[in-house]
């Protein structure tokens, strides 16, 4: 009896060739932005080239949302996000979390409308997690960061 060994699950489909995987990964930096490099750029104070948008509804807007952001639900960008965002800047857009394809959705309504954007991993959740500071309806808040998301003791994960 010949036994045939099944394939390791992670090589069953074998890698990409570097330059083919270099071209995916150059690309999902083009679409994707994570919280970490976002709120490095709002934390300088300067002008960071580009605006974060909340496409959350109203209630998810008060019960957090990052400072600084625009409050724009998706189903809303049609008809006024031409009053609210500059097509000269890109965008930056976030939903609730990992779990949640708004962003997606906001980001793919911007973009057919001329916009530059990116959608920002984990989104709101992340951003929490992260501790980073955020905006409620009663002010300012900060949760302690999640161990398991952000580096307890150094200022940034060094990826």
């Amino acid at each position: 009896m010949t036994m045939t060994c099944t394939p390791n699950p992670v090589l069953r489909v074998a890698p990409a060739a570097p330059a083919e995987a270099a071209a995916h990964f150059r690309a999902s930096l083009a679409f994707h932005a994570d919280v970490s490099d976002v709120a490095a750029a709002l934390a300088t104070g300067e002008n960071p080239g580009f605006v974060v948008l909340d496409s959350r509804s109203t209630e998810s807007w008060d019960q957090g949302h990052i400072p600084g952001a625009v409050h724009l639900p998706t189903a809303l960008i049609p008809e006024q996000a031409e009053q609210l965002l500059d097509r000269s800047v890109p965008v930056v857009t976030y939903c609730w979390g990992p779990g949640c394809n708004g962003a997606t959705r906001a980001a793919l309504v911007l973009a057919e409308l001329g916009y530059q954007v990116k959608e920002m991993l984990g989104g709101f959740e992340y951003w929490a997690r992260e501790g980073f500071p955020y905006e409620t309806w009663q002010g300012r808040e900060r949760r302690a960061a999640d161990p398991l998301t952000a580096p307890v003791d150094a200022e940034n994960c060094g990826c």
